[in-house]
């Protein structure tokens, strides 16, 4: 198989990126119109953050969170009890050779930048990110 002389870097591809959004897209569309056959599913409102695909786009992992932030152990569970509907549903919509296997997780993007503006509120860390005063530190 030979190599892809466009993308050599550890990241995702173009290809992977472009399709993780349609996918992202088509995914919110449908969960936020109630397509879906399950009233538990239809009654939650699902944000899906990202989708990341596997280098040969296979596999579709969706990052996804409740409205809110409650129920977040049901949602995963709903979502997968409804993979294959919501599968064929996204796949319809999109146009490539094989349909990618979903799977869903839990998307901690939100915790992790509150935890993170709670890291740099402290007042010691303040004080070792505050730039220096050039005055102090001039040649004499």
């Amino acid at each position: 198989m030979g190599k892809n002389k466009f993308h050599d870097g550890p990241g995702p591809s173009q290809r992977q990126l472009r399709v993780g959004e349609l996918i992202r897209r088509s995914l919110s569309e449908v969960l936020a119109r109630g397509d879906v056959h399950d009233p538990d599913l239809n009654r939650m409102s699902i944000t899906v953050g990202e989708v990341r695909t596997s280098p040969d786009l296979r596999i579709a992992t969706a990052y996804v969170l409740p409205l809110g932030g409650q129920g977040q152990g049901e949602v995963i569970s709903l979502l997968a009890r409804n993979k294959g509907e919501l599968r064929r549903m996204v796949s319809k919509k999109l146009a490539l050779k094989f349909a990618p296997d979903l799977r869903f997780q839990l998307d901690e993007t939100f915790d992790r930048m509150d935890e993170t503006r709670e890291m740099l509120g402290r007042d010691d860390v303040r004080r070792d990110t505050e730039k220096d005063d050039p005055e102090e530190h001039e040649p004499e």
